[in-house]
């Protein structure tokens, strides 16, 4: 069975190629030049990832994967969640604009500057990875995550790409996410824990 990985990220293609095994077909998007852009415009994480399943499948006519997620801090009603990286500032929420794409650092320092005096038990977020499979004819999706809370400062250079891995702790490991160890991320890798199911939810379909 042949299935399309849409993403044109290829380090995150790989992983996703390596989550779902050998029992598939596997190509992504970097083996098509002409793949179109699909803009996310949904306003959850499954309707983002539905959305890119479901728009190179009708392009391409291959069964699709794909995946959207970010952060969501509690205390801030679960910003910045499909915002992650177009995060409105203050400035730009108050005068109703969009946000503009922010550096690693401007990520950063926005949400420890809106965390300021939230106390540490009231700083707990989530790292949110939703996964879609369509088909034309059948949808599935899963969703995993990684719990943790926002510390009140950072200490050391972000993971470039990834800022939030700099400031989120993951109380299981007492560390922080981006000095997990290989062996340590593996076993709360959300992005692992959706496409091992849907490995499975897929090969069911075709019993």
């Amino acid at each position: 069975m042949k299935i399309l990985i849409a993403t044109k990220n290829p380090a995150k293609a790989e992983e996703i190629k390596k989550y779902l095994g050998d029992n598939f077909e596997k190509i992504s998007l970097s083996d098509f030049p002409d793949a179109p852009d699909v803009e996310e415009t949904g306003k959850t994480f499954l309707e983002n990832a539905t959305l890119k399943a479901k728009t190179y499948f009708k392009w391409s006519n291959i069964p699709s994967v794909s995946d959207d997620g970010g952060l969501m801090i509690d205390a801030l009603n679960g910003e910045p969640g499909v915002l992650s990286r177009r995060w409105p500032s203050i400035a730009e929420a108050s005068e109703g604009k969009p946000g503009l794409e922010k550096s690693d650092q401007e990520l950063i320092d926005m949400a420890l500057s809106r965390l300021k005096d939230v106390p540490l038990e009231k700083r707990t977020a989530h790292l949110r990875t939703v996964g879609v499979y369509y088909d034309g004819k059948n949808t599935l999706h899963f969703e995993g995550v990684i719990d943790g809370y926002i510390v009140e400062k950072q200490i050391a250079p972000c993971e470039k790409g990834y800022p939030f891995r700099s400031i989120f702790w993951v109380p299981k490991f007492n560390k922080l996410y981006q000095d997990l160890t290989n062996e340590e991320h593996e076993q709360i890798n959300h992005r692992k824990i959706v496409y091992n199911q849907l490995k499975r939810d897929i090969l069911n379909l075709r019993r």
